[in-house]
């Protein structure tokens, strides 16, 4: 696995920051919600892309439309990320949905579903 250098990792923290600035305040589209946020952002050593990981709570129509939003916005976006973040070359912005924060409410759940009898049992022996 290759390492990442720390000039990349302060990149991708600056860029993750601005992305979430940008999305949060000077998006107008009006099918990103407000509520997304930026998990994640891998930029390539040469700097000409970006994956941006975004996640939002909502059914997949709202995920769907809020993906499409910031992919019809990304020249906007790159704009402004070249306004804010002082690179040589502002990447190309692609934008990808990340599923992690519900995978882990759905396990947390079915965790709480499978101890929910125990803690039952106990109560009832105290």
């Amino acid at each position: 696995m290759k390492k990442i250098s720390n000039r990349m990792i302060r990149i991708n923290e600056e860029m993750k920051h601005a992305l979430a600035d940008i999305i949060r305040n000077e998006l107008k589209d009006p099918r990103v919600d407000k509520l997304t946020s930026v998990l994640r952002v891998e930029t390539t050593q040469d700097l000409s892309y970006c994956k941006v990981y975004v996640s939002l709570i909502g059914d997949d129509e709202a995920q769907k439309a809020t993906l499409e939003g910031l992919k019809s916005s990304a020249g906007f976006i790159r704009k402004e990320l070249a306004r804010r973040v002082n690179l040589r070359n502002t990447p190309q912005v692609q934008f990808s949905l990340d599923h992690s924060i519900e995978y882990g409410v759905h396990i947390s759940k079915l965790i709480d579903d499978v101890n929910k009898p125990t803690q039952e049992q106990e109560q009832e022996n105290t």
